[in-house]
């Protein structure tokens, strides 16, 4: 363990809300508690206000931009990482990641800091994604984006793979949470066609690669059958591509679905959400790196619904695995979806497993072990 307080500075595109995101957060919490100092350099967003309560200085750069006038920031990072004397430079995306590594690599190797990525997703396999598998240690948020880092990046060294997978905190989502009566009242008002329905969830930003189109037709179908079942798509829309959502929307007039599918927007009550749904469903079409919304749901209680693969298909697997759905099957996700609202809702048992404290404690000691490890390695050297 570091033997001194450590800087660590981490690097993401933007703060606004997604899994990187608050990962980042998270971390520049536990770095706080643990009396380390954080730093995070990104191009803003709503949660700079959250991260710098968390006592993290945040430096506004527009380091994600895929853009030449990116490679004007090497340099000004270079002088950064000696002025701030930094020890952990810990990369969470792409362009970030070759910002960084080009800065990092032109410091004298005995003073630089260590660097770090995070493969959060599975990215295109090239040259430009192979920064992510550069790192002196790397960090797979999941057992799946450990294998995928060992099949397609052959040359990283199995030693320096390290599965961290994401955690949440129990006390944010208590298992058997029950809404309160308020809670009830206002959701009632405010979206009157899902009272007396069963709720099925599915949460994430509203993206082609999310399942909607899916979970649409199971929607359809469970209605056919006469289910009496309401469908909540939980998630903003990406700004990127608001032209998704248009045709989502269009397909739900088209299916006849008009009072049987709600878009809610983010909402900030998630956890109620998933309390008061009968199934939470996970039907992203190309493989998740972890899942976090399902691992929120399972905790809470409630039944998920996912395909079977990623780290959804992990998460599943190990959790509550009558909920695994073989990729594409429609017809077996429609039957296994009406066996489960054909019977009283059962809540997914207690778990000790995905524990955020745990996640955090990993990654700050590993931050903490290569400090310690280079620290010793300059002392040997010296001597």
């Amino acid at each position: 363990m570091a033997d001194r307080p450590i800087t660590v500075l981490q690097l993401l595109p933007d703060l606004n809300w997604g899994g990187v995101e608050r990962g980042t957060l998270e971390i520049a919490g536990e770095l706080a508690r643990r009396g380390h100092r954080s730093l995070v350099i990104s191009a803003g967003g709503r949660l700079v206000e959250q991260l710098e309560s968390l006592g993290t200085e945040h430096l506004s750069w527009p380091i994600g931009k895929k853009s030449p006038w990116t490679a004007r920031l090497i340099f000004k990072l270079r002088s950064l990482l000696q002025e701030q004397r930094v020890d952990i430079l810990h990369a969470r995306s792409r362009v970030p990641a070759w910002v960084a590594w080009l800065a990092w690599k032109s410091l004298p190797p005995a003073t630089r800091p260590r660097f770090i990525t995070t493969v959060h997703g599975f990215y295109s396999v090239g040259r430009f994604s192979s920064i992510m598998a550069s790192g002196e240690a790397v960090i797979a948020v999941s057992r799946s984006i450990a294998d995928y880092i060992r099949q397609n990046y052959p040359k990283t060294p199995a030693e320096s793979i390290t599965v961290i997978p994401r955690g949440i905190d129990p006390r944010e989502f208590p298992h058997a949470l029950a809404p309160s009566l308020e809670w009830w009242n206002a959701w009632s008002q405010q979206y009157p066609n899902t009272v007396g329905r069963e709720w099925l969830t599915l949460a994430g930003r509203i993206t082609r690669l999310k399942g909607h189109e899916e979970f649409l037709n199971l929607i359809a179908q469970l209605s056919e059958r006469g289910r009496n079942v309401h469908g909540l798509i939980v998630g903003g829309d990406d700004p990127r591509r608001a032209g998704y959502s248009d045709e989502l929307r269009q397909r739900v007039q088209e299916l006849g679905l008009g009072e049987r599918i709600t878009f809610t927007g983010h909402q900030s009550d998630i956890r109620e959400i998933y309390s008061a749904s009968r199934a939470v469903l996970s039907l992203s079409t190309q493989p998740e790196s972890f899942g976090r919304s399902v691992l929120e749901a399972l905790a809470i209680g409630t039944p998920v619904l996912g395909f079977d693969h990623g780290g959804v298909g992990e998460v599943l697997g190990e959790l509550n695995p009558p909920g695994l759905i073989p990729l594409g099957d429609t017809a077996a996700l429609v039957n296994r979806a009406e066996e489960l609202l054909a019977h009283p809702k059962h809540l997914v048992p207690p778990f000790e497993k995905y524990r955020l404290a745990d996640s955090l404690s990993a990654e700050v000691d590993l931050y903490e072990e290569l400090v310690a490890s280079q620290v010793a390695k300059s002392a040997r050297a010296a001597a």
